[in-house]
This record gives C-alpha cells, structure tokens and sequence, in this order.
C-alpha cells in the first residue's frame, strides 16, 4: 500500500481553489483584484454603459431566478426583491387567485404546506435507472421488444454510468479514510521522527530519506506542510461524496416524500410553499446578486442591473431537478409578471422534456426571455445536450426568445510560464461550448458576490454566473428602453458581441500538465457569435433602434 501513496493523494491534489487550468497559472487572487471585474473594459463594459446612460431614467423590470432560492434578507439585495403586491402576506388566502396562497416573493416548488422542505434529491440519471431497472435487469436484448428497445438501449446507457459513478465514489471515499487516518498521520510521525518535533518547511525541503518509504512520506508532508492537503480537507471531500451516494446516487432514495405530489403528472399542481429562500440558497442567491445586486454601496459585486426587482422561484435541489417543477416555474414567472427568466441549472438526461419545451414556447408567446447556463462539463452541446436545450428532437422551429451562455474569464492575454508561452484562456475551462447551441459568453470566472448569509459574499465560478449576466445585461436594456420588445434586445446582444478575431484560446476541458502540449480551439468555434456580451455596444445599438422607431412612429 506503501507505495501507491502518491497515486492515491493525486485526486485530493487537484482539489484546489479553482479546480480548473487557472489555479496552475495565477495565484488565488484578493478579492479587491476580482471584485466588479465583470463589470469593467475585461467583462462586460456595465460601467461604461452606465455613464452612457447616467442622464436617461429607467423603469423596473422583473426577473424570474429560478434556482435554489434566495436570501430575500441580505443586505446586498434590499430593495430589490419582487413582491406580489396582490397578495396579502401571511393570511393564508390566495388574494390574487393565481393558484399560490401567500406567494408574495415567488414560489418554492420544493416544499410542502407545512412549511417543510426537500433539498438533496437523486439524479435524472438515477432516477431513470430506479425506474427502468425492474423492467429490463434480468432479461436480454433478445427478449426485448421492438416497442420497447429505445427504452432498453436508455437503460443500458444509464445502468452503465450510474453503477461506474457509484463504485468510483465509493473507491475515493476509502481512499481518502485511509489518507485522512492512516497515511497522513505516518507521514507527519516520520518527518518528525527525522527533523524534530518543531521542524521549518526549509528543513523537511532539505530532508533526504534513504527508502522509498521514506520518499512518499516526504512527499505527503510536504503537501501537508504547505497546506495543499490535511486530514480536515480530506475528511471534508468524503463528507461531501458520501452526501452524493446518500441522494445522488442513490436508486432508491424519495425525494418526493416531503413535497408529497406526483412529479410524473403536470397536472398535479397543488404542492410547494412560499418560502423562496430554502435551506440551502448560496447558489440561488449569488444568482441573483449577480442580476440585481444594489450598486454602488460598496459591500459586494455591484449586480448588473439595477431597476430590478428578483423573482425568487425555488426549483433547483442538490442534485438534478424534476422537469415538472421547472415547467410550472417558468410559467409562474410568466402568469406573475416576469420579462426576463435566468435558469442556471442543467442535467444530461429529460424524460420530460416536452412539459418544459412548452413551458418555454409560453414564455416565448408572451415575449419573456429564457436565458440559460449552458453547463459546466467541458462538453459541446452541440453533441451532448444540457437540459433545457435550445433544441429537443421533436422541435420543428428555433426558440426566438432563448440564449445559451458559457462562461468566460478575466484571462485574454497568453501568459509566459517557464518560457512557454500559454495561450489565451478567454474561455473558461469548466465551459460548455458549442457553435449552433451557445450563442454567447459572458463572464464566469472568480465572480465575486452576494450568498445566502445576509452580509456574506464569495467568489464563484460556472456558467452559472455567466447566464445572470446575460439575464441582467438584458435587464439593462430593457430597463433604459422600455419600447424595446425581448426579441430585439436578445438580437441586440448577439449582434454587439465582441468578437476576437484569429484568437485561439486553451480548449474548454484541456489537460494543463504539459504546458506545450496544450489543446486549442478558435474561440470563434465555441458559440453562434463567437464572442462576449458588450453591453456598452448593445447600449449603442439599443439607442439607436429606439430613435429609428421613434421616428417610424412619429411619421405615421
């Protein structure tokens, strides 16, 4: 076992600040260096496109957030959450007959009447292998029917990912037992045993062991020492793992047992509650920050638009969401005001797509805009689809009003390491990409902002913080010129989007070790545009349509 220590701490090393190419590049920054970083020259020119308007008034515009939920209560978003101002708060009547009692900042679709909440659920994937694994376990392909072999062909599919998925987690969360209490542990007793109780980084650098033992324990210590590995951490990841077999990856865990409706009949309306925060609301709450946070006051990221006011629709869990509570979202937000939907979420598997794809053909109807995450597997989603997509099998038309976004970064310039010179890593490297299903990228990277916690702010990355750009920078638009209809400003924003020209840039999901082996695509490949949002550009061309319409009006 001895001599596999190395072989098993590699996984726990890449546990670092940024999980991606970035950490191996540039030191983990302050949060000065990446506060508002998106909003400048390197992100999506807000600033600029402020001062542009500094003398124009504007007028609020809503945007739905469906998410994990959001801390309504944070000191960053007051004044800046929706309020349904045809209900009555806490009479438990529906005042306004929308089907939702006491709905008054939105609606959480993962709760039920008594206030109790679902968080962690299961994956589509295993959900899919939960249902069709009493159909097809024991029987072959020979004894499957033709009606039923798209069916048997899913199974297999999904069996297959879902049992290597598991095995391999449960591999790492003994690894890391073993690390956590027996290998760490015997490394630190070994340094010490040579160097001395208080022994320097300096002295365990110089150390020189005679076995290979005694190499490994070096290695280890080192790792420990430099604060690169510790039990804490180890013991922190399992922790986590343990929590995905729990739910995640568990076949025969309820996660709709609390919620107590049935997630397989759209028509089963009558479940959720009116808390739109949740128990676990960071993400949802960084999304929303990111859209609409109060600029300015100098505490967090300052949010890309500001006449806004946030629709907090929890729908999201800790593992993968059911298409039915994302259809009922999407048209609650449309029935309850919304102009603009941000969804930051996605899954590799739809069952039922179709409650969704009709959710957003309504939106589309009543000139709603669905901005979408275009998901963090470094994939292209022009092959492998991320849920919802802005194409499903049985489409016959485009969605007018639907944006993909991926994630960019702060790194444009190529960087000298070692002499090698390292190209451009505009693109992030967790990003999905696609040049027929992203149309743009925004912002994604070391984005610093609002999380649950009321006066609590972090720094995170994923597509995840790119789609709320795009939903906030439409906000802008829509906000400054209201005349505008969502069409001519989600036309606005492709047609404006800064390109670069003969730019290669670091392949999304590329290996990093050998720094002139490093894998490379045309930025112009990853998306419709090839480029990133500028709202200074798309401010530009806003005003100007909004004085050829004017004048179109004025003559007739």
């Amino acid at each position: 076992m001895k001599r596999r220590f190395l072989k098993i701490i590699l996984p726990a090393l890449a546990v670092t600040y940024f999980s991606s190419a970035y950490a191996q590049l540039n030191e983990k920054p302050s949060t000065e260096e990446i506060k508002n970083w998106y909003n400048g020259e390197a992100g999506m020119n807000t600033e600029a496109a402020y001062k542009k308007m500094k003398k124009k008034e504007s007028s609020e515009v809503v945007v739905a957030v469906i998410d994990s939920g959001i801390d309504i209560d944070h000191e960053d978003l007051q004044g800046q959450i929706w309020v349904n101002a045809d209900e009555i708060p806490g009479n438990g009547i529906d005042d306004d007959n929308n089907g939702y009692i006491d709905d008054i900042h939105g609606w959480n679709f993962l709760g039920n009447a008594d206030g109790t909440n679902q968080n962690e659920t299961r994956l589509e994937l295993t959900r899919l292998y939960a249902q069709l694994n009493p159909r097809f376990a024991s029987v072959t392909e020979a004894e499957v029917s033709a009606a039923e072999m798209d069916d048997y062909k899913l199974y297999l599919e999904v069996k297959a990912e879902y049992e290597a998925t598991k095995q391999r987690y449960e591999a790492i969360v003994a690894r890391y037992n073993t690390l956590a209490n027996e290998v760490i542990p015997a490394a630190m007793a070994a340094a010490e045993e040579a160097l001395g109780a208080d022994y320097t980084l300096e002295q365990l650098q110089n150390w020189e062991p005679t076995t290979e033992d005694g190499n490994q324990h070096k290695s280890i210590a080192l790792e420990v020492k430099q604060g690169n590995l510790s039990a804490e951490m180890l013991m922190g990841a399992v922790e986590s793992l343990q929590g995905r077999l729990h739910a995640n990856y568990n076949a025969y865990y309820d996660d709709r047992s609390i919620i107590g409706d049935n997630p397989y009949d759209i028509l089963d309306v009558n479940y959720g509650n009116n808390d739109v925060e949740g128990p676990d609301a960071l993400h949802g709450t960084h999304v929303g920050g990111i859209i609409g946070a109060v600029r300015g006051n100098g505490k967090g990221g300052d949010g890309v638009a500001e006449n806004v006011k946030l629709m907090s629709l929890r729908a999201v869990p800790n593992g993968d969401e059911h298409d039915k509570d994302i259809a009922l979202a999407i048209r609650y937000a449309v029935d309850n005001g919304a102009q603009i939907i941000n969804g930051s979420f996605g899954k590799n598997y739809s069952p039922n797509g179709k409650w969704v794809y009709d959710a957003i053909k309504y939106a589309e109807s009543k000139g709603v805009l669905f901005v979408h995450a275009a998901g963090n597997d470094h994939k292209d989603v022009d092959v492998e689809p991320n849920y919802p997509t802005s194409y499903y099998p049985f489409q016959t038309e485009e969605f007018s009003l639907y944006l993909t976004i991926g994630a960019s970064s702060r790194y444009l310039a190529t960087e000298v390491v070692d002499s090698i010179t390292v190209p451009s890593q505009l693109a992030a490297s967790f990003s999905n990409y696609g040049q027929t299903r992203v149309d743009v990228f925004a912002p994604g990277l070391e984005i610093y902002n609002t999380v649950q916690g009321d006066t609590t702010y972090l720094a995170i990355q994923g597509t995840s913080m790119a789609s709320p750009m795009v939903a906030g920078a439409a906000a802008f638009l829509k906000s400054y010129f209201p005349e505008l209809n969502m069409l001519q400003i989600k036309n606005i924003l492709l047609e404006t989007a800064k390109t670069y020209e003969n730019l290669e840039v670091v392949k999304p999901g590329a290996s990093m070790r050998d720094l002139n082996n490093i894998e490379t695509i045309a930025f112009s490949k990853l998306s419709v545009t090839g480029g990133t949002i500028d709202l200074l550009a798309a401010t530009e061309a806003a005003q100007k349509l909004s004085k050829e319409l004017a004048k179109k009006n004025k003559k007739k």
